[in-house]
C-alpha cells in the first residue's frame, strides 16, 4: 500500500491553537496578579504627632540609675522628633521638634549638630517668638568649644558674634539679658588673651609687636579693669623704642587716673627715674 501523505495544517488552525495557549497563559498571569494585589500592603503605623512629642520629652527626661546617675537615650529622642518632622511637616509639633532635636544634641555635649539646628531654625522662622533663644544657644555652642586661653580663640570670636546679633536685633528679650553676662566675660577672655601675647612679645624685647596687642587692649577692650595695665605696658614699650615723650604721657595718665591701681606706683618711679 502506498503510504498516506498526511495534509499539512492550515495557518489559520495554527493560529487558532497560538491564540488559545496564550489566552491560557494571560488567564493565569492575570489569576496570579489579582491574587497579590487582593494583599494588602504592609505600612508601618504612626502615632499622633502629640504622642511622638509626648514620648520624645519623655525619653529626653532620661531616668535615674542607682537614683544617682542620669541615663538619657538622646539618639532614640531625636529620632521621635525627627518621626514628627517627617510624618507631620505642617503640624505645630513640627516646630517644636526642630528645636527639640536641637536641644538634644546641645545635652549631649554634640555641638556642632545642635549649632545646625539652631541656625536652620532661625533662617527657616525669622518670625518665631523662639528666634532669640536658638541665637544665645548658637553663642553657647561655641562659647563650650573654647579652649584655653593660650590657644586660638576662634570660638570665642564666634560666640562673640552671635551674643551681638542677639543685642542688636533682641534688646529687651530676656535672653539678651543673659547673652550680656557672657559677652562680658567673652570680651574680658579676649582682652586676656591679648594682654597675653603682648606680654610674650615684651619678654622676648619685640617692643613694637608688644604695643600694638597692649594698644588694642586700651583701643577693643576698655572697661574691663585691664586699661592701667596695658597702659603701663605700652609706656614700656615705647621708652624701649625711643618714643620717651610718647611714654611719660602714659606713665602720667596711669598715675593721676588709676592712683588705686598697683601700676600707678610704677608709674611714678619711671617719671622719676626720668626726670
Amino acid at each position: 500500500m502506498k503510504a498516506r501523505l498526511q495534509r499539512p495544517t492550515s495557518l489559520v488552525t495554527q493560529a487558532a491553537r497560538s491564540t488559545a495557549g496564550l489566552s491560557v497563559l494571560l488567564f493565569a498571569g492575570l489569576v496570579f496578579l489579582g491574587a497579590g494585589c487582593s494583599r494588602e500592603p504592609d505600612f508601618e503605623d504612626v502615632p499622633p504627632a502629640a504622642e511622638l512629642f509626648a514620648e520624645g520629652q519623655k525619653l529626653l527626661k532620661g531616668r535615674k540609675i542607682l537614683g544617682i546617675y542620669k541615663w538619657v537615650r538622646y539618639e532614640k529622642a531625636i529620632e521621635t522628633f525627627q518621626a514628627i518632622i517627617d510624618n507631620y511637616p505642617y503640624s505645630d509639633y513640627e516646630i517644636e521638634a526642630q528645636l527639640k532635636i536641637a536641644d538634644a544634641y546641645f545635652d549631649d555635649a554634640k555641638f556642632d549638630e545642635a549649632l545646625s539646628y539652631y541656625r536652620d531654625f532661625a533662617d527657616l522662622h525669622p518670625q518665631n517668638p523662639k528666634v532669640p533663644y536658638t541665637i544665645l544657644r548658637s553663642a553657647l555652642c561655641h562659647y563650650n568649644q573654647i579652649s584655653s586661653i593660650d590657644r586660638d580663640q576662634t570660638s570665642t570670636h564666634e560666640a562673640l558674634k552671635y551674643l551681638e546679633i542677639l543685642s542688636t536685633r533682641y534688646p529687651y528679650d530676656p535672653e539678651t539679658r543673659d547673652g550680656e553676662i557672657i559677652l562680658q566675660q567673652l570680651r574680658t577672655r579676649l582682652a586676656d588673651n591679648m594682654m597675653e601675647i603682648g606680654d610674650f612679645y615684651l619678654v622676648r624685647t619685640q617692643f613694637q609687636s608688644a604695643a600694638n596687642r597692649f594698644r588694642g587692649v586700651i583701643n577693643e577692650y576698655p572697661g574691663l579693669g585691664l586699661d592701667p595695665e596695658a597702659l603701663y605696658k605700652l609706656a614700656v614699650c615705647y621708652e624701649h623704642m625711643k618714643r620717651t615723650e610718647e611714654a611719660l604721657r602714659l606713665y602720667h595718665v596711669v598715675r593721676e587716673n588709676f592712683s588705686d591701681s598697683p601700676y600707678a606706683e610704677r608709674a611714678d618711679e619711671r617719671i622719676s627715674r626720668a626726670e
